[in-house]
């Protein structure tokens, strides 16, 4: 074997990522609100860029001779007027019910009038969303007109919206409500739930432990080991560790995830409004009803800045450079502002794209509600649009989608499947559960549904699952054992 030095030739191939790509691929991670950020710091680093009017509110055309013409509104596009309709401050904002004659869902799986609180400003607008001074009561008013059954619940609930403190907590006990509006505790009861659904998550609690156990449902890790963990806060603030671990039956391992999740809830959700806190979630992207029964989707250009480059100083920078470096610097930083361009254009047609395919698989959602929400993976949208799969959980990560029934993140829309649906191609697990808890609401106090019972229930609609898939998805709510069930409804004067 020879020990001297030579030369050999080798072909191969590797994925090498420019700082270009690597940019872009960040690009899509971020936020609209995140994007204003990044724009911010890139017209403090290029002089060839500025702010450019958007598109929405311009309402101009080039005719392809470099000159612009007005577009008549009967001739734009329905993306554009919802833009314009988030852009203009002297106009109804956003997808509220003025504009675009949104109805309300009525709960029975049609579209009926809007409960009206405060007239055509009913609704979650851009503003109501992305201002400093929304306060707590404001932002739960606009939310629950869309959320509650029927009339009566939402007045209630919005009578125990006024009764919130600035934490988001509820201080007066539901009996003295029950006695201040001469109704039945039940119904107290009911509308308080309904606050909790709301947004933030935590609001309407009596407790810290309400509070905690809320979010805990919302991020669907409210099993019975968490259960046993938020009940028992005093140990935790005393430091008795070992005890309860032992308490919850876990690991340490677990447990330390356990205590990791807990420390990640907002124990005052509510601080996080008006004067106290910063705005709550602004949606990146718009959804609303079409005339044709489809729906319409628009990026919110309220909070996405539109960029250029500066011609005239671009015009002026040419004439002044006079040596080679000189020229060299402006090339690179014209190149630079155009790809920026480029990038977020093609930002914005990868989120549309992928926002659209989302709709499209989870219609029945936007037309029904949460029973209707399908089983959903990334490939499978990523399939449909001809994109990776890595794409589309880019797109999706801190992106949050507002639509009549209200804001939700777009990580939202996958859900892993169970069982089988009526048609066959299984149901999502939030549907599950959806149902699961309609059957538990309704059922008669003096025949309480086992969860035998309710597996039998779930067969007869469609939805294949075993009985410890039933037990884990009710507990995971929060809804107590068909004997805990039963007795709290006799406490609380339903039963007999």
């Amino acid at each position: 074997m020879s020990l001297a030095p030579r030369l050999d030739l080798r072909q191969s191939q590797s994925l090498v990522m420019t700082p270009q790509l690597q940019q872009a691929i960040k690009l899509l991670t971020l936020s609209n609100l995140e994007i204003e950020a990044f724009i911010g710091d890139a017209l403090e680093a290029n002089p060839l860029l500025e702010m450019g009017e958007i598109p929405a509110r311009a309402d101009r055309q080039d005719d392809g001779d470099g000159e612009a013409r007005e577009t008549p509104r009967e001739e734009r596009d329905a993306d554009t007027l919802i833009a314009e309709g988030a852009a203009e401050s002297d106009a109804p904002t956003d997808l509220s019910a003025a504009e675009l004659e949104i109805d309300r869902d009525t709960g029975d799986g049609s579209w009926g009038a809007a409960e009206g609180f405060g007239g055509e400003d009913e609704g979650l607008g851009i503003d109501s969303h992305g201002g400093a001074a929304l306060s707590l009561s404001e932002y739960l008013h606009a939310q629950v007109g869309a959320a509650g059954r029927d009339t009566r619940e939402i007045v209630i609930a919005r009578t125990l919206i006024e009764r919130l403190d600035e934490a988001g907590y509820l201080t007066e006990p539901l009996r003295e409500v029950a006695d201040t509006l001469d109704i039945p505790l039940a119904e107290v009861e009911r509308a308080l739930h309904l606050v909790q659904s709301l947004d933030p998550a935590g609001v309407g609690a009596r407790n810290l432990a309400e509070c905690l156990a809320i979010q805990a449902r919302e991020a669907d890790r409210y099993d019975p080991c968490m259960a046993r963990l938020i009940d028992n806060l005093d140990l935790l603030a005393r430091g008795e560790i070992a005890r309860l671990q032992k308490l919850c039956e876990v690991d340490a391992e677990d447990f330390s995830d356990m205590l990791a999740e807990l420390r990640g809830y907002d124990p005052r959700p509510g601080l996080t409004f008006g004067e106290l806190g910063g705005s709550p979630v602004v949606p990146d992207i718009l959804i609303a009803p079409a005339n044709d029964g489809g729906w319409r989707i628009a990026l919110n250009e309220a909070t996405l800045p539109r960029l250029v480059v500066n011609r005239p100083y671009l015009v002026e920078l040419r004439e002044g450079c006079r040596d080679r470096s000189s020229r060299a610097w402006l090339k690179d930083k014209l190149e630079d502002a155009r790809w920026l361009i480029r990038a977020l254009d093609q930002r914005q047609k990868t989120i549309l794209a992928v926002a659209s395919e989302i709709v499209t698989q989870q219609e029945g959602f936007f037309h029904h509600g949460v029973s209707h929400l399908r089983p959903l993976t990334l490939k499978q949208v990523a399939e449909k649009i001809q994109m990776h799969e890595s794409t589309v959980s880019r797109v999706t990560s801190n992106k949050f989608l507002h639509c009549p029934r209200g804001t939700f993140d777009l990580k939202y829309f996958f859900t892993s499947g169970v069982g089988g649906g009526e048609d066959g191609e299984g149901a999502s697990a939030a549907a599950v559960k959806a149902r699961i808890k309609a059957l538990t609401d309704a059922e008669d106090p003096k025949a309480i549904l086992s969860d035998d019972k309710l597996v039998d229930l779930l067969k007869a609609e469609g939805f294949d699952i075993a009985r410890r898939t039933v037990a884990k998805y009710r507990e995971a709510m929060g809804i107590g054992s068909s004997v805990q069930r039963r007795r709290a409804k006799k406490l609380a004067g339903i039963g007999s």
